[in-house]
C-alpha cells in the first residue's frame, strides 16, 4: 500500500494528495469526488502524512499502513465509521491486536475507518511501496556526506578579475589639516 503524498489536514475533513508547493504553502487536492484544490498555509495548518502516522501499541507502535492492510485482508465485515465504541474496539482487537486500548480512543478508530473507506477504491491502495532498507539509506547518506567533504576540500578557483585581498592596519584615522593661508 502506497500512502506517500497522502495527507490529513488539521481542521478539514477527508484526505488530500500533495501536489506541490508555492510561496504560501502546500498545494493539495482532495481525494473525494469534488477534487477540490486548496493551498494549506504552513503558519496556521498542520499536515500529517499518512505514511508517518502510527497507532499506539502495547510494546511498539503500529504503522497505519499495516492497520489498513489488516483491515483490507480481514474476513469479517468492516464496521461503519459511525459505529459504537464497543463494536469498533472488537474490530480493532482483530485487525490491530497489539494496540494500546487505553491510548487509542474510539474517535481514533472512527477516523482510521473513515480513511480506509476513502482509500480502498483508489489505485494507490493496491500499489506496492518501494522498500528501502536501513543499510541502503545509510549508504546514501554516507555518499552524500563524502561528496560534501570532497567539495569542501577542493580549492576554489579565483576569478581572473578578482582583486588581491587588502589588509588595512587598524591605525587611527588621519586628521585633515585645515590650515588656511591668508593672502593666497
Amino acid at each position: 500500500m502506497n500512502l506517500r503524498g497522502i495527507v490529513a489536514v488539521s481542521g478539514r475533513p477527508g484526505l488530500f494528495k500533495l501536489i506541490g508547493q508555492n510561496k504560501a504553502g502546500y498545494v493539495l487536492e482532495g481525494l473525494d469526488e469534488q477534487k477540490l484544490k486548496i493551498v494549506a498555509n504552513l503558519a496556521n495548518t498542520k499536515l500529517a502524512s499518512l505514511e508517518d502516522i502510527t497507532v499506539y501499541g502495547e510494546e511498539e507502535e503500529i504503522k497505519l499502513s499495516d492497520v489498513l492492510e489488516a483491515i483490507s485482508k480481514t474476513k469479517t465485515a468492516v464496521p461503519d465509521a459511525k459505529a459504537d465504541g464497543t463494536t469498533l474496539r472488537k474490530f480493532f482487537l482483530e485487525v490491530a491486536p497489539g494496540h494500546d486500548q487505553e491510548k487509542v480512543y474510539a474517535s481514533d478508530m472512527k477516523k482510521i475507518l473513515a480513511w480506509y473507506n476513502q482509500l480502498k477504491d483508489l489505485p494507490l491502495f493496491t500499489e506496492k511501496v518501494e522498500e528501502t532498507t536501513e543499510a541502503s539509506k545509510a549508504e546514501e547518506k554516507s555518499e552524500i556526506k563524502a561528496k560534501a567533504e570532497t567539495k569542501a576540500k577542493a580549492p576554489k578557483a579565483k576569478p581572473a578579475n578578482a582583486k588581491a585581498p587588502t589588509t588595512k592596519a587598524s591605525a587611527p584615522a588621519k586628521k585633515a589639516n585645515m590650515t588656511s593661508k591668508k593672502g593666497v
